[in-house]
């Protein structure tokens, strides 16, 4: 059964540190063109992850997205306490100095005393110096548990293939019941071939009348055969049909036909347009007109079988 290339894909892994959610989103392209939406994959890993998606998708736009939600303990902030710790030598070295020395004299007396009056909120000051808190971020992604989020990668491309096959059921029920209505549309035009005959004698006929002119009879029917055969449209109905049915055979033969029936439908085009320029009858080219409405309908679907 065909897949669709419109697919969409989700799971969730539970690391020590918080809970990471993969998604990846797939339409229709002439081949496989994937974007990593994240700067959660470390560089190492994006080869296989790329590898892992086009071996599994096969073709498509396909977008893959990680989003990461940390736990409490781990998105607290944590204090570097070595640097807290010579922040806060440093401050009580100056403090001694500055409360010690004569040099300032009655104002270095002030100084000191102002420094003991604060010295409880030394720590909540220090706090907030530069680079006391340790923002450095750590990897989401690493060695210790890739297992774990390959496993949840492998999860969301199943669900793609699932989101796919769902929609590939719809796409298969349209363009071959469209299929069948170009044969049938087909036999309808074959219907209207001995009329359309003998509606070009008639008119040819018609015509040497309104002349008033004297032709051979025998000479006549040699020009009418020659003429008719120009306008014969029996090696157009055999192609087509051939065509509908390599297509068919095609959709149910072959895992990925998307690419190979998109040639096909240029060939059933080509004879269907060829009958058009032939038909020289009201009728037939109604049913032509439909033909090709089928098929573009056809060929607008076929761009997103896999």
């Amino acid at each position: 059964m065909i897949k669709s290339m419109t697919g969409y894909g989700k799971s969730e892994v539970l690391l020590d540190t918080g809970k990471l959610t993969i998604e990846i989103r797939t339409l229709n392209g002439k081949s496989c063109d994937v974007g990593i939406k994240t700067p959660l994959l470390p560089k190492d890993k994006e080869l296989q992850v790329r590898q892992d998606i086009t071996a599994s998708l096969v073709r498509g736009t396909i977008d893959f997205f990680l989003t990461w939600e940390p736990n409490a303990a781990s998105s607290a902030k944590a204090i570097n306490s070595d640097l807290v710790a010579t922040y806060y030598g440093q401050i009580m070295e100056i403090r001694q100095h500055l409360a010690s020395t004569d040099k300032f004299g009655k104002a270095g007396n002030v100084i000191g005393n102002d420094l003991s009056i604060v010295d409880n909120n030394i720590l909540a000051t220090i706090l907030r110096f530069p680079d006391v808190m340790d923002n450095s971020r750590q990897d989401v992604i690493n060695d210790d548990n890739w297992q774990a989020v390959h496993k949840g990668i492998c999860e969301a491309l199943s669900a793609v293939n699932e989101y796919r096959a769902k929609e590939g059921v719809a796409l298969y029920k349209d363009v071959t019941s469209r299929v069948t209505n170009i044969l049938n549309l087909e036999n309808e035009v074959e219907r209207y071939e001995p009329e359309r005959i003998a509606a070009v004698r008639e008119k040819l006929m018609k015509d040497l009348e309104d002349l008033r002119q004297k032709v051979d009879p025998q000479r006549f029917e040699q020009e009418m055969i020659f003429y008719i055969e120009k306008l014969d449209i029996n090696e157009e109905k055999v192609r087509l049909r051939q065509h509908c049915k390599y297509f068919m055979e095609t959709i149910d033969g072959e895992p990925y036909p998307g690419k190979k029936l998109g040639f096909i439908i240029q060939e059933m085009g080509r004879e269907i347009n060829t009958t058009g320029s032939k038909a020289n009858h009201a009728d037939i080219q109604k049913c032509v007109v439909r033909m090709k409405d089928e098929l573009e309908k056809i060929r607008e679907q076929s761009m997103n079988i896999l």
